[in-house]
């Protein structure tokens, strides 16, 4: 029997496939992958053949995006969660996440938790500036919540941020899961901060999400510091630089830096920006 479905968990050599039929299948890949190099991963559509509860993998569908670390595939929207409070937001991580969704051809979703202690006003003005989706929740009230589901339902949807924003509380109530031993919530939450694999779980109504292992372990490849405006949106679309090929860091007469003096360009981005120019001229990727 021939079915498509999606890996959603990989331990030892094994990875659980939910298909087609609705059914959770126990498969290993043929040594066809490994004699061309390819390893499954988690997010990988793909074709397997089983006379019962086990299987084999035969084809791995086309990726549409790729992420090494962690090794996750055909991830739609990533959704980077960040405290207003307790722990303050890090400025420069949700934007080199930002870099990350918009290199990999990822939807990013800024998700603003713990609005019931401090208001998220000037972060949401920051990043709507910048032209990205901002949703502001509360994972104590619920606030918010059903907003963020709207946005994820029918897509793979990976959760990343700094250890103690909250991502375990939203994906508990995304997944309309309780928090008790052997649950689903129990299995992302992995401790009181940690979460030590990568697993999708299915979201109710379609979709899947995924809690990442850490907010700063994303990586990407091939990015270099003269591509580096071209993930900034609100420095991509800006023209009128004296020269052509403008940094936007040192050179005279920048339309950059003119907007950033005149308030249109957020100070903090612009920083982002330096300081990854910076790093991404040192070495060729991200460590």
């Amino acid at each position: 029997m021939l079915l498509t479905g999606v890996i959603v968990k990989g331990i030892g050599g094994f990875y659980y496939i939910k298909a087609e039929d609705g059914a959770v299948y126990e498969c290993k890949a043929r040594g066809v992958f490994r004699k061309e190099k390819i390893k499954p991963m988690i997010g990988d559509v793909v074709r397997i053949e089983s006379d019962g509860e086990k299987g084999n993998i035969v084809a791995i569908k086309p990726r549409k995006t790729e992420l090494i670390r962690p090794s996750v595939a055909n991830i739609d929207t990533l959704v980077i969660v960040a405290a207003t409070a307790s722990p303050e937001p890090n400025l420069f991580l949700i934007d080199k996440m930002l870099v990350l969704s918009e290199q990999q051809g990822i939807r990013p979703i800024l998700c603003l938790n713990k609005e019931d202690l401090h208001s998220g006003d000037e972060l949401e003005k920051i990043y709507r500036t910048a032209g990205y989706p901002v949703v502001r929740v509360s994972a104590k009230t619920g606030e918010g919540v059903a907003e963020l589901r709207a946005l994820i339902l029918g897509k793979t949807s990976a959760f990343t941020g700094l250890s103690g924003v909250g991502k375990s509380s939203i994906l508990t109530l995304l997944l309309d899961a309780v928090l008790q031993t052997g649950a689903v919530s129990d299995k992302i939450q992995r401790g009181k901060h940690t979460t030590r694999h990568v697993e999708l779980f299915e979201l109710p109504g379609g979709g899947f999400v995924l809690d990442t292992p850490g907010f700063s372990s994303l990586e990407a490849e091939g990015i270099t510091a003269s591509e580096l405006y071209g993930y900034f949106p609100e420095l991509a679309e800006v023209t009128g630089c004296r020269f052509k090929g403008c940094s936007h860091i040192s050179e005279p007469d920048c339309a950059v830096k003119a907007l950033l003096a005149q308030g249109k360009i957020a100070a903090s981005r612009y920083e982002s920006y330096k300081a990854l120019y910076e790093l991404l001229k040192q070495k060729k990727d991200w460590e």
